[in-house]
């Protein structure tokens, strides 16, 4: 049995992963760590767990708790885990960072987007960006520190990965247009987020200066081989869940001036995704759908080519709790301890 402490269990992504967790047959949650809650039952923070979680949370204190667990899953604000982490503690535990602080490679970018000064910059090499379709080769049981990516970042790469990989577009000309769920913004009271705000209203923010743009473009950027540089503007649409990516670019002509046809596009997306069991490739003409992936570990994207433009629009949709944050952590957690990647997960978008 894996004995698990969350930190961070009171937002919602770490709620999430307490609901994933407690249908896990390999795990027993250990610790609730919560600032806000300290003392207080679980269930009476969310109600969902009356009569399913007795246990009362804990504080946040790391060193401690990594004497009893087997892997911390860190659900907290930016700079929250670099500001404590030490060897000391990596020497004792693994770690799946639901943060940003691990995720880009370069102190610099990190510091410059984010705001803040990198508090251990020395463990970003050692981390392991867990995007799992993609890094999955480098995670193992040896693996102790797993930066896992964020809700907006899955959604982007994933869509656009094969066609990157493959050079099928220029990469130099992707556009991501994103819409995301208010839960994307974390359960903290901000009046962006109140009711009246979001209600009856879509509005851009972040607009050429959202912090997952460096991510996106790094990871892309070793996909191609190559510096990407891209245009990537978030929306706020007034859902609870959900991630929509809109993604723009230029098609790489064949050598006799065509353009990619649709079997040839389609191929290189089946050739990175075929066996994977939480990416689902649509059907020609299906535009993906957040009601589709609601509540469930899945990606779906799909493409159509528009030859008037020499363009293509890729989309992917997935929910930005589960794929988008602890589902995913979880599928980490699951080859960090040579599990099935999909225990726990089995979980069926809910509908309606």
């Amino acid at each position: 049995m894996i004995k698990v402490g969350i930190i961070g269990a009171t937002g919602y992504a770490g709620g999430e992963l307490v609901r994933i967790l407690m249908n896990h047959k390999d795990v027993e949650i250990k610790w609730y760590g919560s600032r806000s809650y300290i003392d207080k039952k679980y269930f009476q923070v969310y109600r969902n767990m009356f009569e399913i979680v007795e246990d009362v949370c804990k504080d946040d204190n790391i060193n401690e708790l990594a004497d009893q667990v087997d892997v911390i899953f860190t659900a907290t604000p930016q700079g929250f885990l670099a500001g404590i982490l030490t060897e000391e503690i990596l020497n004792k535990v693994k770690i799946v960072d639901l943060s940003a602080d691990y995720r880009i490679k370069d102190v610099a970018v990190y510091e410059k987007w984010y705001g803040i000064e990198h508090k251990s910059p020395q463990f970003i090499e050692e981390a392991v960006y867990g995007l799992c379709e993609i890094n999955r080769g480098k995670i193992n049981e040896k693996t102790r520190l797993v930066a896992n990516p964020g809700c907006y970042t899955t959604c982007s790469i994933l869509t656009a990965y094969p066609l990157v990989k493959e050079g099928l577009i220029d990469a130099s000309t992707l556009i991501v247009d994103a819409k995301s769920g208010t839960s994307g913004a974390g359960r903290g009271a901000k009046v962006p987020n109140l009711y009246c705000e979001v209600n009856e209203n879509i509005k851009a923010y972040g607009v050429a200066s959202h912090r997952h743009t460096p991510e996106i473009e790094e990871q892309l950027g070793y996909a191609g081989g190559k510096e990407v540089v891209l245009n990537f503007t978030p929306h706020l649409v007034p859902m609870n869940r959900g991630i929509l990516v809109t993604e723009y670019a230029t098609l790489v002509k064949k050598a006799d001036g065509s353009l990619p046809t649709y079997e040839e596009i389609k191929a290189a997306y089946d050739k990175y995704y075929a066996n994977e069991k939480f990416v689902r490739v649509l059907e020609k003409g299906e535009c993906p759908e957040t009601k589709w992936v609601e509540g469930s570990n899945y990606v779906d994207v799909n493409f159509v080519i528009d030859e008037r433009t020499g363009r293509i629009i890729m989309m992917g949709a997935l929910d930005n709790l589960v794929k988008g944050a602890a589902g995913q952590a979880v599928q980490n957690m699951n080859i960090l301890f040579g599990l099935d990647e999909a225990a726990g997960l089995d979980l069926i978008p809910c509908f309606p």
